[in-house]
């Protein structure tokens, strides 16, 4: 039997019905974790009316579960490298739906927070595993196309956040959408019996025969068929010397960490800074909620288009460029959002352009955050990269209370977003060097050894 690496098994099947279901099993992490994060936009009018808040609380109910996300991400990369992808997954969805359910109780916005912040840390493990199971998962010509249009199902997940609330908030009020946010706990169940762990975190380990197991249930899915391979023919890149969140900062990788975390930064600051205040924004504009809440859907509706065109453009294009381009749309949909006319379809035009454009950025990144790593330590890039993007994420919806206090108008509060735009163009252009379309992830892993 000739050697082999896990990158050309998973090659030869091309997408088949494991990747798909893979795609799915994922796919819908990520829309219990949207509908999670993006119920608290549709719910914040309420909350702040309830508990009479000041803009920059009102602001914050948006940043409390980043806050969580920064610390849940940073740790949940490491432990992921060390336990698996699999686990930290089922773990993360698990503690995140528990955490959610006390909500419902909650009479003070001190305790709203706390708890925010604790369902944050839970989401902030999910997201990073996600990105690094696509990424381990599908094939090579088609790693970057799944791993945006699998962060499509998180804005599935906004849009849901945004439709639950609009229809419970005024029969049941908000607290109801909140008790909704704990379904996701049967399905970490439903995942435990399902879902295969990483054939590369397991070579990784050492664990050879196992990696083979799982690449032989991967083929029987999408082939009906078993080949038997002798685990001591495959071929595993060696490991780094240096690993951990300490090797993202080793001269190898400092210029890709530096390109991915901001841009990253930059897109997580301008979406969620929008996204928790676009219905306010609407309703200080004169719309009804029923409208300002159907702008906002319409901006999430969209960004799904974002996110299934944008690995597309990726795998004709290359990362780097479409990441560099994406930037540019990003900054000038934003300039048309705040000049607009006052009119409902101008406004509603603008806001659909605006949700793709930015969202088309924020997910451009995707992909390099996994090829930038290797295995080893490949989850902790994500999930450091992650974490810092959220911090920026969780600034932007204080810095825009901030911004709408000073009563400058809705303009001022969408054209301040041109500054993170420009940042983000700049850094792409600047720190983003290697390109790794059309190369596997022992490949890359081999490249950097050999530099």
């Amino acid at each position: 039997m000739k050697s082999f690496t896990i990158s050309e098994v998973v090659d030869s099947f091309g997408v088949n019905k494991f990747t798909w279901s893979v795609f799915f099993f994922l796919g819908m992490s990520m829309v219990f974790d949207g509908y999670d994060y993006m119920v608290v936009s549709y719910t914040m009018p309420q909350i702040s009316a309830e508990w009479a808040l000041n803009k920059v609380q009102t602001g914050s109910l948006s940043s409390w579960s980043l806050f969580g996300l920064i610390i849940g991400g940073a740790l949940a990369g490491i432990i992921s490298d060390k336990i698996g992808r699999r686990k930290t997954l089922i773990y993360s969805i698990a503690a995140y739906s528990i955490l959610t359910i006390p909500i419902y109780f909650v009479q003070s916005f001190e305790a709203y927070a706390f708890f925010r912040v604790l369902t944050g840390v839970g989401l902030g493990a999910c997201i990073p595993v996600v990105t690094t199971m696509f990424s381990e998962t599908t094939p090579t010509n088609r790693r970057a196309l799944f791993i945006t249009f699998g962060m499509a199902w998180m804005i599935v997940g906004w849009v849901l956040g945004g439709l639950v609330p609009t229809i419970i908030v005024p029969l049941y009020g908000w607290r109801l959408c909140y008790l909704i946010g704990g379904i996701p706990l049967l399905y970490a169940i439903f995942l435990y019996f399902k879902m295969h762990e990483s054939a590369y975190w397991l070579a990784n380990k050492g664990r050879k025969a196992e990696a083979v197991k799982v690449l032989q249930d991967i083929e029987r899915i999408a082939t009906g068929k078993i080949t038997e391979r002798d685990p001591n023919d495959m071929i595993v890149p060696p490991t780094s010397k240096v690993v951990g969140p300490k090797a993202l900062f080793s001269k190898e990788y400092r210029s890709a960490t530096a390109g991915v975390w901001i841009t990253y930064f930059c897109g997580c600051f301008i979406v969620y800074g929008i996204n928790a205040w676009l219905p306010s924004l609407m309703l200080e504009k004169g719309l009804k909620l029923t409208s300002a809440y159907g702008l906002a859907i319409a901006n999430n509706a969209a960004a799904v288009l974002a996110n299934c065109s944008t690995g597309f453009v990726a795998e004709i294009i290359g990362r780097r460029k479409n990441l560099i381009f994406s930037y540019l749309i990003g900054g000038a949909s934003i300039l048309i959002m705040a000049f607009v006319p006052g009119y409902f379809a101008a406004i509603l035009a603008a806001n659909v352009f605006m949700g793709f454009a930015i969202n088309y950025a924020i997910t451009a990144v995707q992909p390099l955050m996994a090829e930038s790593y290797p295995t080893e330590f490949r989850n902790t890039g994500v999930s450091w990269c992650q974490a810092f993007g959220r911090f920026g994420g969780a600034l932007a919806p204080i810095v825009a209370g901030i911004i709408m206090a000073m009563q400058l108008g809705p303009q001022m509060s969408f054209l301040f977003y041109i500054i993170p735009a420009v940042v983000g163009g700049l850094a792409a252009y600047l720190f983003v060097k290697r390109e790794t379309k059309g190369k596997s992830l022992d490949q890359l892993a081999q490249e950097k050894i050999s530099v």
